[in-house]
């Protein structure tokens, strides 16, 4: 019984064309209480953090340290079945920003036939280990090649 309860959950976890779009957290709205699509970009205060970029569920976004900002993503298969990138829906080119995120900041890198969000260079992720809105579970750990941060809304790792 729990395993058919569990599929439609995870049927809906990814989009068509490799696209990684993630339903909203089991804790329910943003921290930011601005709500919005899976692809908004905004910035939201995660305990123990500070202020730093959440999805519109308030799932925290991840920078991978191996990206070195250059734009373009180092994680694929495995690594981003742990760390989903970030990706827009077909069709729409850029992410709705809210909070204190600098639009200049905002871009997209190609990822197959998605694009993949992207803030100051760096490529942008959310973690499955973050369930609810608020959570940074991903925060400092060394996971699939390399360490995942949190990121401020100036485009930097939150290093604590």
């Amino acid at each position: 019984m729990v395993l058919l309860a569990v599929l439609p959950v995870l049927a809906c976890a990814c989009g068509q064309s490799g696209e990684h779009l993630i339903g909203p957290p089991s804790g329910g709205a943003p921290t930011t209480g601005a709500g919005g699509p899976g692809y908004m970009v905004q910035s939201g205060t995660v305990k123990g953090l500070g202020t730093v970029l959440v999805d519109g569920y308030g799932l925290t976004l991840y920078l991978f340290v191996p990206d070195h900002d250059s734009g373009r993503s180092r994680c694929f298969g495995y690594c981003a079945t742990q760390w989903p990138p970030a990706t827009l829906p077909s069709g729409v080119t850029t992410p709705v920003i809210g909070g204190s995120v600098d639009r200049a900041l905002i871009g997209t890198t190609r990822r197959g036939t998605a694009l993949q969000v992207t803030y100051k260079g760096w490529p942008l992720y959310r973690w499955i280990g973050d369930t609810a809105s608020g959570q940074s579970t991903g925060q400092g750990i060394r996971n699939s090649g390399g360490l995942w941060y949190a990121v401020n809304d100036a485009g930097q790792p939150v290093v604590h």
